[in-house]
Parts: structure tokens; sequence; C-alpha cells
């Protein structure tokens, strides 16, 4: 398995979700130093529809973070 740095020390990837966020033309990320960033995650309804369509196809990622798919 792929192996990520993070705050806390290496982690292994199980597997990657992303959603792409928008409110209007602002997106919720920002790069500093050339690593990108995050400000707190805000999840419209919207956005978790597509998360649980997404961990539905991902059952390592809905099971590592103890959620069932739908």
């Amino acid at each position: 398995m792929a192996k990520a740095a993070t705050p806390w020390g290496q982690a292994e990837l199980v597997e990657e979700l992303t959603l792409a966020q928008r409110a209007g033309d602002k997106r919720f990320a920002y790069t500093t130093g050339g690593s990108a960033r995050r400000g707190p995650v805000t999840l419209r309804k919207r956005d978790l529809e597509r998360l649980r369509a997404g961990l539905a196809e991902r059952p390592g990622l809905a099971e590592a973070l103890g959620l069932r798919p739908p």
C-alpha cells in the first residue's frame, strides 16, 4: 500500500475520495508555499450525497471510516 505523511506521522493510503466544493466562485482550498491547505470542512446536503455515493464505490475507505455504504 502507498504511504502518506500526515501531521500525526506516517499513514497507509487505503483509498482516496475527492469531492470538489465550491460556493459561487470560491473553492474550499488554498496553497501556501506550494503546499495545498484546507480550511474547516463544511459539507452541504449535496456534498453528503456525493460522499455517500463515492463511499459506495470505495468499500475500504468506508470501512476505515467506520461507515457502511448505502
